[in-house]
C-alpha cells in the first residue's frame, strides 16, 4: 500500500498557495504516475501524451480550489481516468478502437512492449505486461490503478476514489479485473507454447493475431478444458506478486519538458477556466521544446550541494559526540590497481534496479586502499556481534576514516508496517561509494511462499518510496571522509547494524555460493567500477543538518 509522506502533504500546501516551485514539484514528481495511468489505460495511443499533457494542465490551474491536500493524489488520479473517457467519447477514438480490434494499430506504441522494454522484463513477468493487450478499455482503466497499487503508487482508497466508487466495489471490480488478467496469461502462455497444441491452433485458425476481449475469450474455452494446455499454464505465480516492487515505465523526455514548462510559465493556480486555456497552450508550445529542457530544469534544483529531486521529513538534530568505536584493516595488495578517476565525482547515482538472476556469481570487487575507520554517534550495539546499531528514529552514526563499511538492513514487519521513510547520509566530508550488496539475498526475496523480508499476507509489506533502489539484506559502502548515516524510521520498524569490513569480508559475503538450508538465495551483486563512476548513494548530502534531506541526490 502507497504510505503519503509529510512531505507531500506540504508540497500540496504550499502549490495550494501559489508557491510556483511546489507546483513544479508536484508537477515533477507526479508526472510519472499519471504517465503510466494513462499510457496503460489508452494501451499506448499515440494520443497518449496528449492525454498526460491535459491532465496535468487541469491539475496545474486548478490546485488551488482543491478541499483537502490530503486527497491530492486522489483527485490528480480522478482527472486522469476522466480524460481518458472523455477522449474515448471522441470521434477520433472510436476510429482507433476499430484500428486496434483489426491489428491495425502502431505496434510501435503499444504500452505492453514499452513496458517490457523499458523495464528489461522477462519470464512470467514479460508475459502478464503482453496479457495486458488481451483486455478491453475498461478492464484496462482499473488495472491501470491496480498495477500502481501493487506497486507502491497508490492506496486503496485512492483507487476507489478514482474509480468513483467505495473500497468494497472497488475490490469486487480489482478482483474480476484480475481474474481476466490471469485467463489473458493463460492464452498467452498456451499460444507460446512449443510444440503448440494442435487443438488449440485449429480454434485459432480464423483470428488475426491481434489480441483482443473477443479472442481472450473464445481461446480461453479451450486452454482452461485442454490437458495439453493445461500442463503449459499449472505454474503461472499470481500476478500481484509479479508486479510488486517493479518500477514505472520512465516519461519520454519531451512530454516532461514540456509538462515541467507548463509548471513555470502558467499564472497563479484558479480554480476558474480562464487559465486553462493558458496551460492548455503553453503545454502545445513547450513541447516543441527540444529535451536538453529537462536539464535545464535541473540545474534550476542544485542548492547545498545535492539536486534535489524529493523531499522528506526534516532531519534530526546535529550529531552529537559520541565515543568512537575503531576499527584498522590493513590495505588488501592489488593486482589491478584503482585507476585515477576519469568523471567527476558522484557521475552515477543509485537507480531502481532489477534483481540479477539469483545463480550469476558476482563481477569482480574492484580493491580500494584500505585504512581506518572510526564509528561515533547516537546508536546502541547489535546482540549479534556487538556492532554499532540504529534502531529508533532519530538514531545516527557517524563514520570517518577510509575503508568499508557494511549497512545490515533489519526490517521488522511483525512489529509495526507503515510509511517507510528512506535512511539519509548527511554531512558527507570527502567521497562515499555504493560498492557492493550481498547477504545472500535480497529483502525482497522470497523467505517462505509469499514471505520476503518485507512482510507478508498476515502482516502486510513495507512498501518502498517511489524510486527507492530495492535494498539487500547487506549493503557495502566505501568511504575515503567523513559522513553521518541517519535511520529516519517513522512507520515501519527498522534495525540497522553498521560496521567496520575488510576488503575480504566483502567478497566472502557477495561470492558465498547460495545455499537454501543457510538461507541464502542469491549471489551478490558488484556495484563497483574502482573509479569515480562507482554508484553514489540515492539519499545523501555533503549539507550537515538541511531543512530536508533529499532523496534521489547527486553530491
Amino acid at each position: 500500500m502507497y504510505a503519503r509522506p509529510t512531505y507531500e502533504v506540504e508540497t500540496v500546501l504550499a502549490a495550494m498557495a501559489g508557491d510556483r516551485d511546489a507546483i513544479d514539484e508536484l508537477v515533477r514528481s507526479h508526472l510519472p504516475l499519471v504517465y503510466n495511468i494513462v499510457g496503460r489505460a489508452m494501451n499506448g495511443h499515440p494520443d497518449v501524451d496528449d492525454v498526460v499533457q491535459e491532465t496535468m494542465a487541469r491539475v496545474v490551474t486548478g490546485v488551488s480550489g482543491l478541499r483537502d491536500p490530503g486527497s491530492f493524489r486522489s483527485w490528480l488520479v480522478a482527472i486522469a481516468l476522466n480524460q481518458v473517457r472523455e477522449w474515448r467519447q471522441a470521434p477520433g477514438a472510436a476510429l482507433a478502437a476499430i484500428d486496434e480490434a483489426m491489428g491495425l494499430a502502431d505496434a510501435a506504441s503499444d504500452f505492453a512492449t514499452l513496458t517490457v522494454t523499458r523495464l528489461g522484463l522477462s519470464g512470467q513477468r514479460k508475459e502478464a505486461a503482453e496479457a495486458t493487450r488481451w483486455l478491453d478499455a475498461d478492464d484496462r482503466e482499473v488495472l491501470a490503478l491496480w498495477w500502481m497499487e501493487v506497486a507502491g503508487e497508490l492506496a486503496r482508497a485512492e483507487l476507489a476514489a478514482a474509480l468513483g466508487t467505495n473500497e468494497q466495489h472497488a475490490a469486487v471490480r480489482v478482483q474480476r479485473t484480475k481474474g481476466r488478467l490471469e485467463t489473458a496469461r493463460a492464452v498467452v502462455r498456451a499460444l507460446a507454447a512449443r510444440p503448440p497444441c494442435p487443438e488449440l491452433a485449429a480454434v485459432a485458425q480464423t483470428w488475426n493475431g491481434a489480441p483482443s476481449d473477443l479472442w481472450r475469450k473464445r481461446l480461453s474455452r479451450h486452454v482452461r478444458d485442454c490437458p495439453v494446455c493445461g500442463e503449459h499454464v499449472s505454474d503461472l505465480v499470481p500476478a500481484e506478486r509479479l508486479l510488486a516492487g517493479l518500477g514505472l515505465v520512465a516519461v519520454p523526455a519531451g512530454i516532461a519538458a514540456g509538462l515541467l514548462e507548463i509548471a513555470r510559465t502558467a499564472a497563479a493556480p484558479v480554480v476558474k477556466g480562464g487559465l486553462l486555456a493558458k496551460g492548455k497552450a503553453a503545454a502545445g508550445s513547450a513541447l516543441a521544446a527540444k529535451p536538453i529542457a529537462v536539464t535545464a530544469a535541473g540545474v534550476t534544483l542544485i542548492a547545498g550541494g545535492a539536486v534535489v529531486v524529493q523531499t522528506l521529513l526534516p532531519e534530526p538534530a546535529p550529531p552529537r559526540r559520541a565515543t568512537p568505536v575503531v576499527v584498522s584493516s590493513s590495505p588488501a595488495p592489488s593486482r589491478r590497481p584503482v585507476r585515477p578517476a576519469r568523471s567527476p565525482y558522484g557521475l552515477t547515482v543509485d537507480a531502481v534496479d532489477q534483481a540479477p538472476p539469483k545463480n550469476r556469481p558476482p563481477a569482480p570487487l574492484p580493491r580500494r586502499p584500505g585504512g581506518t575507520v572510526a564509528i561515533g554517534g547516537k546508536h546502541g550495539y547489535s546482540r549479534y556481534g556487538g556492532a554499532p546499531s540504529i534502531t529508533h528514529r532519530g538514531d545516527y552514526v557517524t563514520v570517518t576514516g577510509r575503508g568499508y563499511v557494511q549497512v545490515r538492513w533489519g526490517i521488522l514487519y511483525r512489529n509495526r508496517v507503515g510509511p517507510f521513510p528512506p535512511a539519509t547520509w548527511t554531512g558527507l566530508k570527502g567521497k562515499l561509494f555504493h560498492v557492493a550488496s550481498g547477504g545472500g539475498r535480497r529483502m525482497d526475496d522470497e523467505q517462505a511462499p509469499g514471505v520476503t523480508w518485507m512482510g507478508s499476507p498476515e502482516t502486510g509489506f513495507a512498501r518502498l518510496p517511489r524510486g527507492q533502489q530495492q535494498m539487500w539484506q547487506n549493503e557495502f559502502y566505501y568511504l575515503d571522509g567523513r559522513v553521518t548515516f541517519h535511520n529516519n524510521e517513522s512507520g515501519t520498524d527498522i534495525d540497522l547494524t553498521v560496521a567496520p569490513k575488510s576488503w575480504q569480508e566483502v567478497w566472502a559475503d557477495l561470492s558465498a555460493r547460495p545455499d537454501p538450508a543457510k538461507g541464502i538465495v542469491r549471489y551478490g551483486l558488484t556495484r563497483d567500477t574502482g573509479d569515480d563512476r562507482a554508484p553514489v548513494p540515492q539519499y545523501v548530502t555533503r549539507a550537515a543538518n538541511p531543512e530536508r534531506v533529499p532523496q534521489r541526490s547527486r553530491v
